[in-house]
């Protein structure tokens, strides 16, 4: 897969459209991702389920109390408007660890 020249929203919906491209929060709205447009991307097929179980993980980890930070940072390959790679960090403010998953290679 390539979708280096995915270069705007406008033809990453119509990507969606065509069922190639899957809309996908960035920061998950279950702790506290807001739904606008700079936190939805657009990923291919089995990423969002990848996001989804790492999400419910965090969650777990933020009702344990073993976290209470997030960070998601995309990383793109020259102008596409199709991440590459999703990290992720968790921490807590007062606690040593933390959780950094990432989704490498999404194209």
């Amino acid at each position: 897969m390539d979708f280096s020249d995915v270069t705007s929203r406008e033809q990453a919906l119509r990507l969606c459209r065509e069922g190639k491209l899957f809309e996908m929060f960035l920061f998950p709205p279950e702790l506290g991702g807001q739904e606008i447009p700079e936190n939805i991307t657009f990923v291919p097929l089995g990423i969002p389920e990848i996001k989804q179980q790492i999400t419910e993980t965090l969650i777990r980890f933020f009702q344990e109390g073993l976290l209470n930070r997030l960070s998601v940072t995309p990383e793109y390959k020259g102008k596409s408007f199709v991440p590459c790679k999703i990290q992720m960090k968790g921490w807590h403010t007062e606690k040593k660890g933390g959780f950094e998953p990432s989704i490498i290679d999404i194209w």
